[in-house]
């Protein structure tokens, strides 16, 4: 199984990286009941305003392939177009655990 680990930092207002960091959750959500290769999904919203980070999501898959069929998804495209515009940073880290 891979992990997919995938933190954003948004631009904005914290009302506003507030508000598209609830629909961007609420989108990721309902992906594995969409995208058959997709395992489980966790998205965490940042509660410690002392930190720089808005969004971390977890998902679980069997391959590392399947990371790819995952992103290319059109439900996963449509999630993702939520903060396409408000996104400021990216990090993702992708590995292996049983």
């Amino acid at each position: 199984m891979v992990k997919h680990i995938v933190s954003f930092k948004l631009k904005g207002t914290a009302e506003e990286r507030r508000e598209v960091a609830e629909r961007f959750k609420n989108a990721l959500m309902e992906l594995p009941a969409q995208i058959d290769v997709l395992r489980s999904m966790e998205v965490g919203i940042n509660e410690n305003p002392a930190e720089d980070w808005d969004v971390v999501l977890t998902a679980v898959v069997p391959t590392m392939d399947d990371v790819a069929v995952y992103a290319k998804h059109p439900a996963h495209v449509a999630a993702a177009s939520i903060i396409g515009a408000h996104k400021e940073a990216r990090a993702c880290v992708d590995y292996y655990f049983s």
